[in-house]
């Protein structure tokens, strides 16, 4: 898992509809995630703390958790499929109990941002749905790669094999 956090909302620009960002905290990938109109505005209201009279829906949504004795321990963005994400909001009681609720990523990213809940997103949706952010880092590292590939000797293999107490080769 990879712990991400909000960078903010965007729009296609090809279909107007909002996309929420999420980068990785060393901002190497960035995870767009096309959403709702009402999510994405609930998403703005809380990073631009914009207090509203009243509980919107997200807000209603941690008053009940927090009524019923739980917290948000974490969100997790955990599969992808045909572009449809998927994620668990994980809550916890005082009393070690952990209940797994499964949410729309948008959705669960608007509690993670409220209750200060870590989001994580799972290896393998992360290569399927990001971007680099910082093409210079991976090019030097692409670079290290092939140098250290050039290097390599079939003793390394074997010297590994032998402190790995692989006797068969």
């Amino acid at each position: 898992m990879i712990q991400m956090r909000v960078m903010g909302i965007a729009i296609d620009t090809r279909t107007g509809n909002p996309i929420v960002v999420l980068n990785d905290l060393d901002n190497r990938k960035a995870l767009p995630i096309w959403i709702g109109s009402a999510e994405a505005s609930s998403i703005i209201r809380k990073i631009e703390n914009i207090k509203v009279m009243r509980p919107m829906t997200h807000d209603l949504t941690i008053n009940f958790i927090k009524a019923a004795g739980y917290d948000i321990e974490k969100v997790e963005i955990n599969d992808v499929e045909n572009e449809t994400y998927f994620s668990t909001v994980y809550l916890s009681n005082s009393e070690g109990k952990v209940l797994e609720v499964d949410a729309r990523p948008s959705d669960a990213i608007a509690l993670a941002i409220r209750a200060d809940a870590p989001i994580y997103v799972t290896e393998n949706v992360l290569m399927d749905g990001s971007v680099s952010t910082d093409e210079q880092k991976d090019e030097e590292e692409a670079q290290e790669f092939r140098n250290f590939v050039q290097t390599i000797k079939p003793s390394d293999f074997e010297r590994l094999l032998k402190e790995n107490g692989d006797s068969d080769s």
